[in-house]
């Protein structure tokens, strides 16, 4: 397929998510080939029998492996998450197994936590302010469409992504989120990432690769990067840089739903402000744990395990299964496998 044909796929897609019911997005074309839409009616595989989402947008989802929903969120909820987020970097709250992550660039610096250092927070399911973002039934109402009706909450973050010190340790590889998950199957688990704030490619949008959900968890590892690389910022070593890039740029509260094989990541942030976006990996109760030693995860298993030994003191036969199992809250239904 030609270049032509690349960027007609492309205008299908950014048609689509002009409309009312999703974020404008920025295209930018860097592929010479996209794959055709292949969708049939009666072969949904990604996405749930209820009546929530039109026909429209799950073929959408089950083509390109996102969804944006525009102006889900309301603005005080934001402002909610965002005084919360003050107040932990303040260190007036601290939760349990609550994770504070700084930036390669400034990880061993005097400064005292504040929005200016903390460029991660992680694991805020003991936050009963920011996990409130994780019941909020109108993302609820979108996340059962991909996972049914018994849902688990998997893994929360607030993003603080900081100004580019000039090293580009800002930008996130490009990745694919099941690498860090134990639990199966891939098509029951979705992430809702929410702008705080409007977000494009000066201050560090997301970029997806549409389609590429429909692939296998490619073998994953850090970047070499001369700049330096964030800890568990892991990326795919091998994917066909012929894919068609798209560039989700979205407003405050608008928020994008993607499946846990679409390859995407984030570009550095050029401004001088820090870009927020809060997030959750849900998936069905009824998913079930692996085991991933001998496969392409092990290498993330041994470091998410030797994370949690250093921060919590936690020894012996620890797997990487017994950590999401901490991590999970039930938000909807019934507690089944997970």
């Amino acid at each position: 397929m030609d270049t032509e044909c690349a960027a007609s796929r492309l205008r299908v897609v950014l048609g689509h998510l002009r409309r009312p019911s999703a974020a404008n997005v920025v295209a930018h074309l860097t592929s010479q080939a996209i794959s055709p839409a292949s969708f049939r009616p009666q072969q949904f595989q990604y996405t749930q029998d209820n009546n929530v989402l039109s026909l429209e947008q799950r073929r959408f989802y089950e083509e390109n492996g996102f969804l944006v929903i525009r102006n889900l969120v309301s603005d005080a909820d934001i402002e909610r998450f965002r005084n919360e987020f003050d107040r932990i970097c303040r260190k007036e709250v601290k939760p349990p197994g609550l994770q504070l992550m700084r930036d390669v660039t400034i990880a061993k610096s005097e400064h005292n936590p504040s929005e200016k250092v903390i460029t991660k927070v992680q694991d805020f399911q003991e936050d009963e302010e920011l996990f409130r973002y994780c019941t909020l039934p109108e993302i609820l109402k979108y996340v059962q469409c991909f996972t049914g009706p018994n849902i688990m909450a998997m893994h929360t973050m607030l993003i603080n992504k900081p100004p580019d010190t000039g090293k580009k340790t800002s930008r996130h590889p490009l990745h694919q989120d099941l690498h860090y998950f134990p639990f199966r199957p891939s098509n029951n688990i979705v992430c809702a990432w929410t702008a705080m704030e409007h977000i494009d490619r000066n201050n560090g949008c997301l970029v997806v690769l549409p389609g590429t959900h429909k692939g296998t968890l490619k073998p994953h590892d850090y970047p070499q990067w001369e700049g330096g690389v964030n800890i568990m910022f892991h990326g795919i070593q091998d994917y066909d840089r012929n894919n068609a890039r798209v560039h989700l740029v979205m407003e405050k509260g608008d928020t994008v739903f993607f499946h846990p094989l679409l390859i995407h990541g984030s570009g550095q942030n050029r401004t001088q402000g820090f870009r927020k976006a809060i997030s959750c990996h849900f998936a069905s109760a009824n998913c079930q744990y692996i085991d991933v030693k001998g496969t392409s995860q092990e290498n993330i298993e041994k470091e998410i395990v030797s994370l949690a030994d250093r921060l919590y003191g936690i020894k012996g036969d620890v797997s990487m299964k017994d950590i999401w199992q901490f991590r999970a809250r039930l938000v909807k239904g019934q507690r089944v496998n997970l």
